[in-house]
């Protein structure tokens, strides 16, 4: 069973008449989530300015969109997966993208041996959305049949810091299941520490191509058809294999051809930001095959500016704390 069909296993529709009514009552209560499918795009042109755009990509009828929330004054999180989470016994949804800004003030000392992160501060990060999902995730009973490799939630960090500059995270959360036998199909069901991917700045350093990185979620390998759904090559695909639209907005604008040159070319980071800023806005309806989708800025002194917002209301950070610095996600590169 696919991604797309993991929604169905937590409605109780699908719930066999033989079941036992203790058991059907049980499952009838289970928690039930939705999820966002989507795709994460990020282009950091000249003086470091982020380009950041999300375009929805519908897994299941009632799926939500990719949803951004603010980390702090220079870092946003586009959040995928299984982001809203629903009990019967509570009409209020709990939404994974509201209740953690402002969250990489500081580590947490009790964390502080956790080995699987890049950084301290991003550490911090995994640990409250993992913190968020645990008690959501052992709230589910049946068995998923889903790949082990295969996340269950994702967050694309996006930021820049001083000293540093502009970098890309893509962090995922998997699960783990395991059968309790002496109550028939009752699974206990535990999320798992998050995986860290790098996608910004590239390995290699400065010598290193730079071009347009891209997150998707579900992963392609776990995609099933959809309708609804829009298998578009990533974006860099398209701009090295003169797809046909983009060839005609190439020869649209000569700003334009001189983004798509830079990029082409592994440069992307020496572009105009106003011109492809512009040339995203541009590319964005051509690719997002009807689907809605949204797009900012991310500037080290000036943090997120909306560009297109997404068609639902973005809920503001109400953060004190969240000042113009933060620092970074990673630890210090290692010069070439």
């Amino acid at each position: 069973m696919s991604l797309r069909l993991l929604l169905g296993i937590f409605v109780a529709a699908l719930i066999l008449p033989s079941v036992a009514p203790a058991q059907s009552q049980q499952r009838e209560d289970e928690i039930v989530a939705s999820l966002a499918g989507g795709r994460v795009i990020v282009q950091v042109a000249k003086d470091d300015v982020m380009i950041v755009a999300a375009i929805d990509q519908p897994v299941e009828s009632n799926s939500v969109p990719p949803r951004l929330m603010q980390l702090d004054g220079t870092h946003v999180g586009i959040v995928m997966g299984a982001t809203e989470w629903r009990s019967p016994a509570d009409p209020q949804p709990v939404r994974l993208d509201r209740g953690l800004q402002g969250i990489t003030g500081g580590p947490d000392q009790h964390y502080q041996d956790y080995p699987d992160a890049a950084a301290r501060d991003l550490e911090t990060i995994g640990i409250a959305f993992l913190e968020k999902l645990r008690p959501l995730v052992s709230q589910l009973h049946h068995k998923l049949d889903i790949r082990p490799d295969e996340p269950l939630f994702e967050v694309v960090i996006v930021g820049s810091a001083p000293n540093y500059g502009p970098e890309v995270w893509q962090v995922e959360y998997r699960i783990e299941q395991e059968q309790v036998a002496a109550r028939g199909e009752y699974w206990q069901t535990r999320i798992l520490r998050p995986r860290f991917t790098q996608l910004y700045p590239p390995e290699g350093g400065k010598r290193a191509p730079h071009t347009i990185v891209e997150a998707r979620y579900p992963p392609e390998s776990a995609a099933s058809p959809n309708p609804k759904r829009n298998d578009e090559p990533p974006l860099v695909a398209l701009i090295q294999g003169a797809d046909p639209r983009i060839a005609r907005l190439r020869s649209s604008d000569p700003r334009f051809a001189k983004v798509l040159d830079l990029i082409d070319h592994g440069q992307a980071q020496r572009a105009s930001a106003t011109d492809s800023t512009d040339f995203m806005q541009a590319v964005l309806p051509l690719i997002a095959g009807g689907n809605q989708f949204f797009l900012g800025t991310i500037e080290e002194q000036r943090g997120f500016d909306w560009v297109i917002p997404p068609a639902e209301p973005v809920q503001k950070t109400d953060d004190k704390n969240s000042g113009p610095y933060k620092p970074s996600l990673r630890r210090k590169p290692t010069p070439p």
